[in-house]
């Protein structure tokens, strides 16, 4: 197939244009590198089919999307900091570049597959949680729920393009990722900024008790389970949460960090008012229940803990002075 990645030079996005190529397909990529870098697909020169530019820019999307047969859309606004810092951006960037996407989409007959984000889920308070639950959100004004309601706005469009128009749509809900190429700036920072720490014999910081938990899953099985959320002829028309159901406090995920990495570093908390300023509210558990992935595609997350996070340390290691350079 020929396929189009939005946000291709990302962590997940570049990650997902080695698992296509390798399944034989032609790929396109487009992306602004705000977030994404191209290093990620310096190793696939030649290869795809690079654009830099927004999804914004609804002309140029349109033009890329013609002439594929799918379209995974991952570019978005990323980054608690940066959506805290610049609101507007990130929510423009969300909601009227993913309706540029899905309408070129409908426009040239493209299947697409929404990447979304278990933040839509805000603080519900069922776990583990099913892609049926309640969203429980906060307050408008505080500017950290604007991207849960930005992510939750494309998911609209995407259902609602698929009402009216006949969008052939699929959607993920992706649950903390880690792996190789993640960065600060970016998709996976909590894991990127304390490997950062460890590494360099620096204090990790810790926002908050720490008591809070995740479930992080490791980019392979992230990019797996999107593939065939994108592929699968059963999941049109469905939404997948993809993660892994191990639950671990931020305290103890430092603590494992500090094992991959050799690191004698020690652990240091601030407050989030501290960290992100008046306000900032965070989730205390976030658990995915992934039975509908599981029965529907085939899917559940195969590489754990314990055996993704030396992986994800090595390779930060191997590339530190380049990451450095780009903090």
């Amino acid at each position: 197939m020929h396929i189009l990645v939005t946000g291709g030079a990302g962590f997940i996005g570049s990650n997902l244009v080695d698992l296509l190529l390798a399944e034989g397909h032609e790929v396109k990529v487009i992306d602004d590198l705000s977030t994404g870098r191209r290093s990620n697909l310096a190793h696939l020169e030649g290869s795809i089919e690079f654009h830099e530019g927004s999804i914004l820019d609804v002309d140029l999307v349109s033009r890329i999307v013609e002439g594929t047969d799918l379209v995974f859309h991952l570019a978005a606004a990323v980054g608690v900091r940066n959506i805290i810092e610049a609101p507007l951006k990130s929510i423009r960037t969300n909601v009227d570049g993913t309706e540029s996407v899905l309408d070129a989409c409908v426009r040239h007959d493209t299947r697409v597959l929404l990447a979304s984000t278990s933040e839509i889920y805000g603080k519900a308070s069922k776990y583990p949680t099913s892609e049926d639950d309640d969203r429980v959100i906060g307050p408008t004004h505080v500017s950290r729920w604007s991207y849960s309601t930005s992510k939750a706005l494309d998911e609209h469009l995407a259902f609602a393009y698929a009402a009216e128009r006949g969008l052939r749509m699929s959607i993920v809900r992706y649950f903390n990722t880690y792996g190789p190429r993640l960065h600060e700036n970016g998709y996976g920072s909590v894991v990127a900024s304390m490997t950062a720490q460890a590494l360099a014999g620096e204090p990790i910081v810790i926002h908050g008790d720490g008591k809070q938990t995740r479930c992080f899953g490791f980019v392979g099985d992230t990019i797996r389970g999107t593939y065939l959320a994108g592929t699968t002829e059963g999941a049109l028309g469905q939404a997948f949460n993809i993660g892994t159901s191990t639950e671990i406090s931020i305290n103890e995920l430092a603590e494992r960090i500090c094992r991959a990495a050799g690191s004698s570093s020690e652990i240091s908390h601030i407050s989030y008012d501290e960290a992100y300023g008046p306000g900032f509210e965070d989730p205390k558990r976030r658990v995915p229940d992934v039975t509908k992935a599981a029965e529907m595609l085939g899917w559940s997350p195969q590489v754990s803990l314990d055996e993704g996070l030396p992986i994800t340390v090595e390779w930060w290691r191997n590339n530190n002075d380049h990451l450095v350079a780009t903090r």
